[in-house]
């Protein structure tokens, strides 16, 4: 898919959700064809709606601060994220009333006069602190008691923990996505919780005093991550193990909380270094800087992220050229990478296309296996397809050196194969450790569609004959989308 290939579908003036149904109809075709047809719908409607939840993303920050849901903002960034799952803020505010009427049945057992039994008790807060008490002494039964909600220590850098949607169907998360979740049940029931940004963890605070106060001692600290334990100011720097000045005791906007959940994805993305996509780092970038368009340190991330990966390196000079204008101090770094992106753009320019290597000719005789099969590794028992070799192995001499790939037989010297794994990792193997496998099934790799049409049952087959006849079959379509549409046809 060309960087600019996505103009064409604005060409066409037609609703965006013609072509989700479309894309949709592909990637629900049955059976073990059109591989490719699947992962390239994929992409493309990864791409648009992303496109259209920035809209939305940047329609929510222009609204003002009393408009902003704390809980449609860590939708949007989940939706951002994960733009192929079925994510909607109806569905997760359905399940977040799920939780609140719960709430309510355990507050009738105790209190069954208690305002927050109003059908629209979150429209009106609740003036007095023992009613409120009432109110989160039952989110508590709720949340931890009953629904076993928790923090996840074990697996603290998940960035499922992050997603709203992931933390409603797991009941686990991180302090601030459980934050955002306590919060918003607290408000529907006349509750009002203010979040605080709070180093290392993020807390809710709850005033005992003056409404407005900007007194941090006149405040109770709620941790949503630790089952709704209430702290004092003293306790709170307990929590993090040193003293903290009063502007971190604060009540932070929306938009700040969202930076800060869009800063731990940054921070997740950056670590996921075996993931040679770096989906999420990429996602997380988009996210921030949809918020602060002109921050430098980000913007120049994003440059050397796409330069890194050798994409859109259109895209890489116009984000230079932002840099520069923004931070003339920027010069250097900026001057550095237009040279070697342009030399990028000329070389793509001249590039002749992929030596074609043949099996049959005399120096790839010893050369086994064939680009389809499913094979098997001798050593670590992981099965996979081929998707390419080379005569010998052709990596460098500190990957042969950490590979140990002296210690085989036939060392170097022997056919090598690039292989789809079926955890979706890619890997290069020796033909000695591979092996035919006798139970040939699908390898569930996100990348087979981009080297294979079809599974036969036995191997795959290599998609070359789509890509020949793809030209003629997309100006098929572009035709048939303007012919409906000048019709005016559903």
């Amino acid at each position: 898919v060309p960087c600019d290939g996505f103009s064409d579908i604005e060409t066409l003036g037609c609703p965006s959700h013609f072509f989700e149904d479309e894309l949709m109809c592909i990637l629900n075709m049955e059976g073990r064809k059109g591989l490719t047809w699947k992962y390239y719908a994929k992409k493309i409607l990864y791409f648009l709606r992303q496109q259209n939840i920035l809209k939305n993303l940047k329609e929510y920050l222009q609204r003002p601060t009393e408009r902003q849901s704390f809980l449609e903002g860590a939708v949007l960034i989940d939706q951002y994220c994960n733009p192929l799952s079925d994510i909607c803020l109806k569905s997760v505010q359905a399940q977040v009333d799920d939780i609140t009427d719960k709430v309510r049945k355990v507050l009738r057992t105790k209190n069954p006069r208690h305002p927050s039994l109003a059908a629209k008790a979150g429209e009106v807060l609740i003036p007095e602190v023992e009613l409120q008490r009432q109110v989160l002494d039952a989110m508590n039964c709720v949340l931890y008691e009953q629904l076993k909600y928790k923090g996840n220590e074990l697996d603290y850098y998940n960035s499922l923990n992050s997603y709203i949607h992931q933390v409603l169907i797991r009941r686990t998360g991180i302090p601030i996505s459980l934050s955002v979740l306590y919060l918003t049940i607290a408000r529907q029931l006349g509750v009002k919780l203010e979040p605080v940004n709070f180093p290392s963890h993020f807390l809710l605070r709850w005033c005992q005093g003056k409404e407005g106060s900007t007194d941090i001692f006149d405040y109770t600290y709620i941790d949503a991550f630790g089952k709704g334990k209430q702290l004092t100011v003293k306790e709170c720097e307990y929590l993090i193990g040193h003293h903290v000045t009063e502007e971190f005791y604060g009540v932070v906007t929306s938009k700040e909380v969202l930076q800060r959940m869009v800063g731990n994805l940054l921070n997740l993305g950056k670590r996921e270094s075996t993931d040679q996509s770096y989906q999420l780092l990429r996602d997380s970038l988009d996210l921030y800087l949809a918020m602060y368009p002109d921050n430098v340190q980000h913007l120049m991330l994003q440059a050397r992220l796409y330069f890194h990966l050798g994409i859109w390196p259109e895209k890489v000079l116009d984000i230079l050229q932002h840099i520069q204008a923004l931070d003339p101090s920027q010069h250097g770094a900026v001057g550095y990478l237009v040279q070697h992106t342009l030399e990028h753009i000329e070389r793509r320019k001249e590039e002749l296309g992929p030596e074609v290597k043949h099996r049959s000719d005399e120096k790839h005789k010893e050369v086994c296996f064939s680009i389809g099969l499913i094979m098997k590794h001798k050593r670590y028992g992981y099965n996979c397809v081929i998707y390419g070799w080379d005569p010998a192995c052709m990596m460098g001499h500190e990957w042969i050196r950490n590979m140990n790939v002296h210690s085989l037989p036939h060392g170097p010297h022997q056919p090598f194969y690039n292989v789809l794994v079926e955890d979706g990792s890619c890997r290069y193997a020796a033909q000695e450790n591979l092996e035919y496998n006798s139970e040939p099934r699908e390898i569930p790799h996100p990348d087979i569609g981009r080297y294979f049409s079809e599974f036969t049952g036995v191997h795959y087959l290599a998609n070359t004959e789509l890509e020949i006849r793809y030209p003629e079959d997309l100006e098929l379509t572009r035709a048939t989308v303007q012919k409906i549409y000048s019709s005016g046809k559903e």
